[in-house]
């Protein structure tokens, strides 16, 4: 008997480094990895093993209150992002950045957290990335100086209520659902603002006093046009049959003398020359991977004797670049264009745009470029006409970053629903009237019958790959609760924690370990498969030592802030990795800058814990 629950065991445990190790290195995407998931751990239910959920308890997953209620707040934040809620509000902001760099900052800051406490702060980044942009200019700063902020700011107003993120709700549903502590119930709407809120403000202000000196001077692409030719974006052309190119070496190529232009790969029949570039003696139909600045990018089309990369169709007539205008988009995150190669997307088709150029960091650049599927955060180097553009803009595919009025819908009835919807959350959840996910779901339905947002919208504003993600997480913390690894991981923080502690001071050493450790997972998982690994965990510590129903909540919404308060790495939150694209940042920047509201938050939030819940001897 014990040889097979130690089996059940190390097979949970097996499941999880496969999850963890699949999310970390990305290889495969994670919807993909959710779906093999959820179906494995399904597979394996149904051989009734003892220690481990059977296929109904299992299948329970999918009636639970918290992706329900996610799903709901999805489409209330996209309600509120077509009736222009946002741009109405951040329309007035110009106005403002006469006061001064740092008390507009203030007002900027203070202004993205209180709207993220309430409407998923994705939509809310994205919408004010080309505005920070264009105030970047009139602030006379570099936009690497506002974008990064406006990300924390997001984080930091998310960590304060109940619907400020879906971890928060995911990791209510746990504690609702909790069998150790039967009568804990959900998180109340307002029962992290005693925690998020001091913190918002530690971290607001560290970042308006020290984020103009400790960032860098950097700037995104749509400044860049205007500006100077900084930010390189990798491109491709062919040599045409007839070019007076063929038979000439690289370095004698007229390629090798524009200015901005950088000669990459030569891709010859399918594979990469291994001969120096220089010595390449050029022939028809050789691919050439360049790496251009943005003029250099113009001036390389008009060189004869080329055919650049034009969609899929290499014969399509190129624009003519001097009455076309060059705009810089990023694909946004409930895109229908996501997954597709550019062939597909068809944008000279769809929008009558040429895709001139790519940029993503770290991607292989010998693949053809007709060939690389699109991601979210992906930018896109674009030309065409200025109708082109506005046909773009007017569609839900990318955002464009150059700061131009935004189309939104202004039937003030229609605002008002979207407002009101969401007052009524806010309202019905916090006096108890209603469950969360009851309110959510009858409000999202209000929406779609007044023509608040159409059915079509409401299912693309909602992320469906972070709720397979969820479902997914879901099965898998039930596999470890049940076979006894959430146990386990709980025996091995406690342990961690008493080691060398007196008994007065074990929990708050418990805590910091905790916070520690869900810390370090987010960064290498998303947020929401942090929290369904460590809610289970951060109640069976709290039940080892004993603590009451009250305290053991205290160790979930240390969890809690800990999963949202991703600072150091691109990758741990989805607005993150928006800015670092958008704003020429390195990896390396996040670390440097990121690591100070860390610190704030870590130090913040063990201290308010232990000093609201007497965790303190």
């Amino acid at each position: 008997m014990e040889t097979l629950i130690q089996t059940e065991l190390i097979l949970a445990l097996i499941l999880l480094t496969g999850a963890i190790t699949s999310f970390a290195l990305e290889k495969v995407k994670i919807e993909v990895t959710s779906i093999c998931l959820l179906g494995l751990v399904l597979f394996l239910c149904t051989f009734g093993m003892e220690n481990w959920p059977n296929a109904k308890e299992l299948l329970l997953i999918f009636s639970s209150e918290a992706p329900l209620a996610i799903l709901a707040m999805f489409i209330v934040s996209g309600a509120l992002s077509k009736q222009g809620i946002i741009e109405r509000l951040t329309s007035y902001l110009e106005k403002l950045t006469r006061m001064g760099f740092h008390p507009f900052m203030l007002l900027l800051l203070t202004a993205v957290a209180c709207f993220s406490a309430f409407i998923n702060n994705t939509p809310v980044v994205v919408i004010l990335l080309p505005v920070a942009i264009g105030l970047s200019r009139t602030l006379g700063v570099a936009s690497s100086k506002l974008l990064l902020p406006i990300s924390y700011a997001s984080i930091f107003g998310g960590c304060c209520t109940l619907i400020g993120t879906s971890t928060n709700i995911l990791a209510s549903g746990f504690m609702s659902s909790s069998s150790i502590y039967p009568n804990m119930g959900p998180m109340d709407m307002f029962e992290l603002t005693k925690i998020g809120f001091p913190l918002m403000i530690l971290g607001i202000g560290f970042v308006i006093l020290f984020g103009k000196k400790l960032l860098p001077e950097r700037e995104a692409l749509s400044k860049i046009l205007a500006d100077i030719d900084r930010k390189e974006f990798i491109s491709e052309a062919i040599v045409i049959k007839n070019s007076s190119m063929v038979g000439q070496v690289v370095k004698n190529a007229t390629i090798s003398n524009i200015t901005g232009v950088r000669l990459l790969d030569v891709v010859r029949e399918g594979k990469s020359l291994s001969t120096p570039l220089a010595e390449v003696e050029l022939s028809a139909g050789d691919r050439l991977i360049l790496s251009c600045k943005p003029q250099g990018l113009i001036d390389a089309r008009e060189v004869q004797g080329f055919k650049f990369f034009d969609q899929a169709d290499l014969g399509i007539e190129q624009i003519n670049t001097s009455e076309a205008v060059m705009v810089e988009a990023m694909i946004k995150p409930t895109s229908g264009l996501l997954s597709q190669t550019l062939a597909e997307a068809d944008f000279r088709g769809r929008f009558n745009l040429t895709v001139v150029a790519l940029h993503r960091r770290g991607k292989n650049l010998r693949l053809r470029l007709d060939q690389l599927k699109l991601e979210i955060g992906d930018t896109l180097l674009l030309l065409g006409s200025e109708s082109s553009v506005e046909s773009l803009r007017g569609s839900h595919e990318a955002v464009l970053l150059d700061n131009a009025p935004l189309l939104v819908d202004k039937k003030p009835i229609k605002s008002a629903f979207a407002v009101g919807a969401l007052l009524a959350i806010i309202a019905i959840a916090t006096l108890g009237i209603l469950p969360l996910y009851a309110v959510a779901i009858l409000s999202a339905a209000f929406l779609i019958l007044s023509n608040s947002i159409s059915f079509r919208e409401a299912i693309r504003s909602v992320e469906w790959n972070l709720l397979l993600l969820i479902y997914a997480m879901l099965a898998l913390g039930l596999v470890m609760e049940k076979s006894g690894g959430s146990a386990l991981l709980a025996d091995l923080i406690k342990t961690t924690s008493t080691t060398g502690l007196s008994k007065e001071w074990q929990v708050i050493g418990s805590l910091i370990i905790l916070y520690l450790f869900t810390a370090l997972m987010t960064e290498l998982l998303s947020n929401n498969a942090t929290i369904a690994i460590m809610t289970p965990v951060a109640l069976m510590v709290a039940f080892q030592f004993g603590l009451s129903t009250s305290e053991a909540k205290a160790f979930v919404l240390t969890c809690c802030i800990a999963a949202s308060a991703s600072f150091i790495t691109p990758i741990g939150y989805q607005t993150n990795t928006f800015v670092y694209t958008v704003g020429g940042y390195r990896f390396k920047d996040f670390a440097k800058f990121g690591i100070w509201p860390m610190l704030i938050y870590f130090i913040g939030t063990i201290s308010i814990v232990g000093y609201l819940w007497s965790f303190f001897p």
